[in-house]
């Protein structure tokens, strides 16, 4: 099996801090990424030749971000059958509310998944599950980031009992 990548559109360049979070943990889990920029409303046809081509391409699974309507994610959707995860984007005055209702509210028959406004890291984390569930390598290194979570729980607790302890 030939190693897949994730996708990651956004519809505006504007939306690239808010996807870095995401390019950054794949990257330290080793999966490899890609970034395009295509507009549900502005490049309509981009974005859908984009979503055709991007099993051909390699790719895996696709994040979408977008803010406001955030027809993005639905858009790829449209256009593909590889697992699409919107990441809504806070943008205007709804703090990314509108961009939230408009990923989980999609009609049936089309689905995508959604994370959090914002949520790119767990976008992140969520196609790395996917593809590592073809991709053992990925699995792995998914687990061992899990466990580093855990321990860093735990590290935190003991310096939370040590202050408790001074205090106390």
């Amino acid at each position: 099996m030939t190693r897949k990548h994730v996708l990651i559109v956004m519809g505006s360049e504007n939306d690239f801090l808010k996807v870095e979070p995401a390019v950054k943990i794949l990257r330290d889990l080793d999966v490899d990424v890609r970034v395009t920029v295509a507009s549900a409303h502005r490049s309509p046809q981009r974005a859908a030749q984009v979503a055709r081509s991007a099993r051909g391409d390699g790719a895996g699974a696709i994040i979408a971000a977008a803010g406001g309507a955030a027809h993005l994610a639905g858009a790829m959707a449209a256009n593909t059958t590889l697992p699409v995860i919107a990441l809504p984007i806070c943008v205007g005055t709804l703090g990314g509310l509108d961009a939230l209702l408009s990923a989980v509210q999609m009609p049936g028959g089309v689905p995508i998944a959604s994370v959090g406004v914002d949520g790119a890291k767990n976008a992140a984390l969520l196609c790395a599950a996917i593809l590592g569930a073809y991709e053992e390598p990925v699995a792995t290194r998914l687990e061992q980031q899990r466990a580093d979570q855990a321990k860093a729980v735990e590290k935190s607790d003991c310096r939370v009992q040590e202050q408790l302890s001074k205090n106390g």
